[in-house]
């Protein structure tokens, strides 16, 4: 009687990175896996988008910042069209409040750019497997998130034109509102944030993920 040997087809691994030289050395780590292949490479979010619809790989490897929508953005679109998608974000932002985003569309890992490369293989292996993968650095950080600290959708609005420069006299301008209600939704992201000044509120936005320049 003939034995066959059965081996397990490899992971197809779409990855999604703006930068050209980051795709190719991020597609030669996963290439030089046996159990890994790399089935596309995108730069920008509708090219994730429309090469995840056409190959529907495994797994996606995705970046937050791309020049036409979030990262983030990407991963809610792809997942209303298929909910049983996996990600796993590569990324330089390592605020809370990215981390926590990018999660609660679906994400089921998350790492920081400049980890070392074991880590992205072990993200992948456990991902695919169905569990999640969050280092310590990035599990401390998101730990330290406070819900009760959440900005509403408007407060966002003005947090950016802050992080921006933007006066209150502008904000009210651009968002078509009041600049008695812009101090009041600054007055309240300074308390939310826990801190005295506009300009600490930029500085935590920035360092949290709450805003991106």
């Amino acid at each position: 009687m003939t034995q066959t040997n059965s081996v397990s087809a490899p992971m197809r691994i779409l990855v999604v990175d703006d930068h050209p030289i980051v795709r190719v050395g991020i597609a030669a780590i996963i290439q030089a896996r046996a159990d890994m292949a790399v089935i596309g490479q995108a730069g920008t979010g509708e090219e994730a988008i429309a090469l995840h619809q056409n190959h529907d790989p495994d797994l996606t490897l995705m970046d937050l910042r791309l020049p036409d929508m979030s990262g983030v953005q990407v991963i809610h679109r792809i997942r209303d069209r298929s909910p049983r998608a996996r990600f796993v974000v590569l990324t330089t932002y390592e605020g809370d409040e990215d981390i926590h985003q990018a999660l609660t569309a679906g994400a089921q890992g998350y790492l920081i750019k400049g980890m070392p490369h074991e880590f992205l293989i072990d993200a992948i292996r456990k991902v695919h497997g169905g569990h999640r993968f969050l280092p310590p650095p990035v599990s401390r950080a998101l730990a330290s998130r406070v819900p009760e600290a959440e900005l509403s959708s408007r407060e966002r609005e003005v947090l950016a034109l802050l992080v921006k420069g933007k006066s209150n006299k502008q904000i009210a301008a651009l968002l078509q509102i009041s600049e008695p209600t812009v101090k009041s939704h600054v007055s309240a992201i300074l308390m939310r944030l826990d801190v005295a000044d506009r300009t600490q509120a930029v500085v935590t936005a920035l360092q949290r993920g709450l805003a991106h320049l």
